[in-house]
């Protein structure tokens, strides 16, 4: 079975504060220029931290997680410690991490916004000490842009990395990995476009205080690949490439060509969510999540590998019938345009086997 996202040695040193022998490192990798590449399995967390309703049961959470880690996902975001106040969909997330089955090799990460949403999860690994872990990495998160920060945060993007910085140390002190995200990277949509400087700057801080793993967010959607290119190339001046992952929503249709202009700039991480669920509570207008589905499906037979664990990779056919099952759990369709072309496939070749044996 393949390891997990893979790291240089110096990442990992960097990330863990300790040696390499620790359980929860990723294991040492190839250089930048391999073609291999993670994804994060965002939609547990991402993905339906912003539906509208009735809340989603518990049981279908995990149901979904390990249905994920089966196909061959071996980093997913599993749900976040934040209030269920503000984001009722995320309510019910201890349960969900106590009743997901790890798997050996998979990385379950949680999102926390402050030191009570750590202390949380620290409190319930405390009471499940099993193997593997319940989880040993956790997603902070801040913004390219005060005014977003402010609309999600309530407080500036500086006040934001300051509160932060105490809960990754205390993460990686406890052995945790930190994965940092930066919102609005290209776009705001209180502010228009984002200097690029900014997602530089944001992503180094997030860096110097620990994460091995810096997320640029295309929030609202709107990056187009030459901006995303932009953009990349800015951060890369002062964040290694292979720290950086690729975030990208789908609202003007350009998500997958953002995944390939990021690859072919070094990023070798992509976050995507099955059947395209997500959107961002403060973002109005953003649509869901570039589908893992057509990252799939648009890396097949191409010079780059997906890495996984069903078989080295993620099934596809297997994430199509995921990303169907839980869009229709919650009710509709799903939106993954892979996904949809491979049932209405699979449909056109059921009635031609019906129709040779009459």
């Amino acid at each position: 079975m393949l390891s997990s996202k893979l790291l240089p040695a110096s990442r990992i040193l960097r990330a863990s504060g300790s040696s390499l022998s620790s359980s929860r490192r990723r294991t040492l990798a190839t250089v930048a220029s391999s073609n291999v590449v993670n994804i994060v399995e965002v939609g547990p967390r991402d993905g339906l931290q912003n539906e509208k309703g009735s809340v989603i049961p518990v049981d279908t959470k995990i149901e979904l997680i390990n249905r994920l880690a089966k196909a061959g996902a071996m980093n997913i975001e599993a749900g976040s410690f934040v209030s269920p106040k503000w984001v009722p969909q995320m309510g019910g997330t201890a349960d969900v991490i106590k009743g997901i089955r790890p798997l050996p090799n998979v990385h379950y990460a949680v999102l926390v916004p402050n030191k009570r949403g750590l202390d949380d999860l620290i409190s319930l690994l405390d009471q499940h000490t099993s193997h593997p872990s319940l989880s040993d990495e956790i997603s902070i998160f801040t913004a390219a842009t005060d005014q977003f920060t402010r609309a999600n945060l309530n407080c500036t993007t500086a006040e934001s990395l300051e509160r932060l910085a105490p809960v990754a140390k205390a993460a990686v002190n406890r052995g945790l990995r930190v994965r940092g995200y930066v919102s609005v990277a290209v776009a705001c949509p209180y502010t228009g476009k984002v200097d690029y400087k900014r997602t530089r700057e944001v992503a180094a801080k997030l860096r110097d205080m620990g994460c091995y793993e810096i997320s640029l967010g295309d929030t609202v959607g709107q990056g187009r690949p030459w901006e995303v290119a932009e953009m990349i190339e800015e951060v890369k001046k002062e964040v290694e490439v292979e720290m950086l992952a690729g975030h990208f929503h789908d609202t003007y249709g350009t998500a997958v060509s953002n995944v390939l202009t990021a690859l072919q700039h070094g990023i070798r991480t992509i976050d995507s969510s099955v059947g395209g669920l997500g959107g961002c509570p403060y973002s109005p207008g953003a649509t869901g999540n570039v589908a893992t589905e057509d990252v799939l499906y648009a890396l097949q037979d191409s010079q780059y590998k997906v890495a996984g664990s069903a078989n080295g990779t993620i099934n596809l056919e297997q994430m199509v019938d995921i990303g169907w099952w839980i869009s229709e759990k919650l009710g509709r369709e799903s939106v993954s345009r892979a996904g949809r072309a491979i049932r209405a496939r699979r449909r056109r070749e059921a009635e031609q086997k019906v129709k040779s044996k009459l």
